[in-house]
């Protein structure tokens, strides 16, 4: 008989509403035997004790329903980002805290590709970029001329939907007054100014977008993914976005995932998005064909309907944006036409796939659940948990008509601190910016959520997403809609039990119960005690994916 681990705990926190607390949880094999006391699971037959979790905290691992294995491999190229953050191999980049100060980090990499050797011509590439933390100042290609005037440079915003090039770059692409992909903004002269938004104008910039593509599939960043994943005590991620799962990508994550040692489970999601062979009816077929395994898996596609609210490409109801930059469109750009959608998610939602679509907007929103609807009453299906990612603005009406249909939300609480600030000054003004990312309202509703932190956009981590969600504080210590707020054991279940609903794993992971993997975030305190603010300050030791403690790396 396979040998029973008994872990116990100074508390197991089960988020199993039947039996929430345990003194000890009993592991057989990769599955959870029980939880109780050591003495209730002695009973089970000879085991062996194991001490090491006695003085920290159990719950149920982590599960990040929408993130990007990019956030492994990012770092690759130099951070710009407006937020001190840490790179996977533990060294702190410190913030741009203003466009000079990213011209004059960018002037260090240059300098250092010419003592290198490197030829002056030769791409830069840089990310995290975010000109909204400038006090509405944008950054354009005459201040990354200040870098080089003969190397091409390509600055990626952290959203994913912008980037900001020089004019190097745009002389090599043939980008001019002659062009006419939208995305492409302009200075009142009709020059194209240097920011390109949104993929399809970002595409024109081909070798640096070719180069952002490779990353979703590279084998040390989808180390590293793991790698960063466990380190904030996730057990499941979702690459939401993973390309076109042809074979060759398909192979590489295999051998890489379902390696002895890898530290997390992972859901991969189809996407049309620079899928050359974009075609909807292939990409459902090929999708539904994929084989999955308890280490990887397959079964869900992500959709785009708009862009960034931050970067105002999203699309917005009237009134619109509150104070748009100049050379802003009115309201957004649309990356699927509102009057295809419904064909667009049809063969996916026949084939049974999950659709789960980028919908930042209430506009977008609202043309997303329209098109649930249609293709419901073309070809009615139960428990097809199609899922509004993003949901910012989510109405409450809203709300309702998703929970009717079935629908699933997927939050982005970290907007909240991130831009919380920005969205109340700029982007929807102080009165919307109360209700964005409306956890109250969605559990008031009975829509099944979770909340998330699309990495690399804003950091890996779940305790600090609900944290966001507990508090709803922004980075200058504002309360940005306290109605909002939910209880903490509603934003653990978020990041646990509801994100593994929406995947469709909830009868595998997302509790500690009889017969679940033994999936485990393990904590230095306990987040239902813990006063809300110090939530996302509590240590995570690691994780046990399996019952195979998993401690986290320091750096």
């Amino acid at each position: 008989m396979t040998e029973t681990t008994i872990f116990p705990a100074r508390r197991v926190i089960t988020l199993d509403r039947a039996n929430p607390f345990g003194e000890a949880v009993a592991v057989r094999g990769d599955r959870i035997l029980g939880v109780g006391t050591v003495d209730e699971l002695a009973g089970w037959g000879a085991n062996v004790v194991d001490d090491r979790f006695a003085d920290l905290v159990l719950t149920p691992g982590f599960v990040e329903a929408h993130c990007h294995a990019m956030t492994g491999s990012v770092w690759l190229n130099p951070y710009v980002g407006f937020f001190d953050r840490r790179a996977p191999d533990g060294a702190l980049w410190s913030g741009c805290r203003s466009i000079d100060q990213v011209v004059e980090r960018l002037v260090d990499v240059d300098a250092g590709m010419r003592a290198d050797g490197r030829p002056e011509d030769e791409l830069l590439v840089a990310w995290g970029l975010d000109p909204l933390y400038f006090e509405g100042e944008r950054m354009y290609a005459e201040h990354l001329d200040r870098v080089s005037t003969v190397r091409p440079i390509y600055v990626g915003h952290v959203s994913g939907h912008l980037a900001t090039v020089n004019q190097a770059l745009m002389d090599r692409e043939g980008i001019d007054r002659d062009t006419r992909t939208p995305g492409v903004a302009r200075r009142a002269d009709g020059a194209p100014n240097g920011e390109l938004q949104e993929p399809p104008a970002m595409s024109l910039a081909r070798e640096a977008f070719a180069r952002s593509m490779a990353l979703r599939s590279n084998a040390d960043g989808i180390v590293n993914y793991g790698r960063e994943a466990r380190n904030a005590g996730l057990t499941t991620v979702v690459d939401l976005a993973s390309g076109p799962l042809d074979q060759e990508s398909n192979e590489l994550w295999s051998s890489v995932v379902e390696a002895d040692g890898y530290p997390v489970r992972v859901m991969r999601a189809a996407s049309l998005l620079g899928d050359p062979n974009g075609d909807p009816v292939a990409v459902a077929e090929r999708t539904a064909a994929q084989s999955s395994t308890d280490r990887l898996h397959y079964g869900i596609v992500k959709l785009f309907l708009d862009g960034s609210i931050q970067g105002f490409t999203a699309r917005l109801s009237w009134p619109y944006y509150y104070d748009p930059p100049e050379g802003a469109a009115e309201n957004g750009i649309w990356l699927t036409a509102p009057e295809h959608m419904a064909d667009v998610v049809e063969p996916f939602h026949r084939a049974g796939l999950t659709v789960h679509c980028h919908c930042n907007g209430d506009q977008a929103t609202e043309v997303f659940i329209d098109a649930i609807e249609t293709v419901l009453e073309r070809h009615p299906r139960w428990d097809h948990r199609h899922t509004v990612q993003h949901c910012q603005l989510t109405t409450r009406a809203q709300y309702r008509r998703m929970a009717a249909l079935g629908m699933c939300a997927n939050i982005f609480t970290n907007h909240l601190f991130y831009w919380g600030d920005q969205h109340r000054d700029f982007t929807v003004g102080p009165q919307r910016a109360r209700h964005m990312d409306a956890c109250n309202t969605a559990l008031r509703e009975g829509v099944s959520f979770s909340i998330h932190s699309d990495a690399p956009v804003t950091p890996l981590g779940s305790l600090h997403t609900a944290w966001c969600a507990v508090n709803r504080v922004t980075a200058t210590g504002d309360v940005l809609g306290e109605e909002e707020r939910i209880p903490v054991v509603d934003a653990l279940e978020a990041v646990t039990l509801g994100a593994a609903h929406q995947i469709k794993r909830d009868h595998d992971i997302g509790t500690i119960e009889t017969g679940k993997l033994a999936d485990f975030a393990v904590l230095a305190d306990d987040p239902l005690t813990v006063d809300p603010m110090a939530i996302k300050d509590i240590e995570v030791w690691g994780t046990v994916l399996g019952g195979q403690p998993q401690p986290a790396e320091r750096g």
